[in-house]
């Protein structure tokens, strides 16, 4: 197996806990705290960074990248974008200029998000999301644009700083729907999805593949997925049960409805594999659904002991999986755990394109 790219997570939307739904002021959104997470995961010794976005949560991820770029010396950054709240020639201007100042180390997760306060069906959601994922594509490689889509019409110059850099930046993109899979299929460079069985991945990956296939294109594929790892399984059971000993099922119902993908249909997936798991919520061994009682979006994490987690990371590498993005609670802890536990064992290396 070629080497998996292992990101960890700065937790810039209000997500990081000591006991999940019972908020904690030390471990709110800000920059001080975001800043240290970046750090002990450089320092930790992953490859990537992902900065998540939320418009009505926590901090923005744009100018959070712009300003922990410049202190990170070999990590990549990941940086979600809400594309429904982006000017395309506004976003690639700022996408080229954090690209210079972290030395071509930036890379892009495209969120197909609505502008806050509308909401648009699927489809025309989506053909907004490809549109603005080729008008990146073309502006950040330098190149001069005329353009004609449903929503977008330019005929412009690249602004300067990417005609310098000229370097197409890669686009990291997940969603489980019809319209989402063809969006991918047609544009993105790496497909991202959230926990599932081991069938249930194995069959995306086929799918997507062969999707991007009838456009005649090869996608990587991402995996997000939180981690608990102990040096025991049974520690690493009673840490994961830990986590929910503090929450309320009505606050942690309220926490999964605030989010604006409330509704989307990765996040009702998530919320099947949820009631589909056992009475202990693992829906396979030690793929554990819990974390999702309490959070929306990415539902599910591996718990286990270092040889059982790594087992399971190889298993996925297997299925296709290039690239992983883990978080734990809290973040900065859990990746010290990772790093010291796993990482070192995980043949990984930045994706390359």
């Amino acid at each position: 197996m070629s080497p998996c790219e292992v990101a960890w997570f700065s937790a810039l939307c209000d997500d990081d806990y000591e006991f999940l739904g019972a908020p904690d002021p030390r471990l709110q959104a800000s920059f001080d705290h975001c800043r240290n997470i970046a750090l002990t995961a450089e320092s930790s010794g992953f490859d990537n960074l992902l900065l998540p976005s939320g418009y009505a949560l926590g901090i923005d991820s744009t100018a959070f990248a712009a300003a922990i770029g410049p202190m990170l010396k070999r990590m990549k950054l990941l940086l979600a974008v809400r594309c429904g709240e982006m000017w395309p020639p506004q976003l690639a201007r700022q996408i080229a200029t954090i690209n210079q100042m972290v030395g071509g180390r930036l890379n892009v997760n495209i969120i197909s998000s609505d502008i806050p306060g509308e909401t648009l069906a699927s489809a025309p959601r989506y053909q907004r999301t490809i549109e603005v994922m080729e008008l990146l594509n073309q502006i950040l490689s330098g190149q001069a644009v005329d353009y004609k889509g449903e929503f977008y019409t330019f005929k412009l110059d690249p602004p300067r700083i990417a005609q310098t850099l000229n370097q197409r930046v890669p686009l990291y993109f997940g969603g489980l729907s019809e319209d989402a899979r063809e969006a991918a299929a047609k544009v993105a460079d790496v497909y991202l999805m959230w926990p599932d069985t081991l069938p249930a991945v194995e069959a995306i990956v086929a799918d997507m593949t062969a999707r991007a296939a009838k456009y005649g294109r090869t996608l990587k594929f991402g995996y997000r997925v939180h981690v608990v790892v102990r040096e025991t399984e049974s520690e690493a059971r009673d840490a994961a049960s830990r986590l929910l000993s503090k929450l309320d099922d009505s606050e942690g119902e309220a926490i999964r409805n605030r989010s604006l993908d409330s509704s989307s249909y990765g996040v009702r997936r998530q919320a099947e594999l949820r009631a589909g798991a056992g009475h202990d919520g693992y829906a396979e061994e030690n793929l554990w659904t819990g974390i999702g009682r309490a959070r929306s979006g990415c539902g599910a994490a591996l718990v286990g002991d270092p040889d059982q987690v790594l087992a399971k990371l190889n298993t996925y590498r297997k299925l296709g999986m290039d690239a992983f993005i883990l978080s734990g609670y809290p973040h900065a802890a859990e990746a010290d755990l990772f790093a010291r536990h796993v990482l070192p064992k995980l043949d990984h290396a930045p994706l390359t394109f």
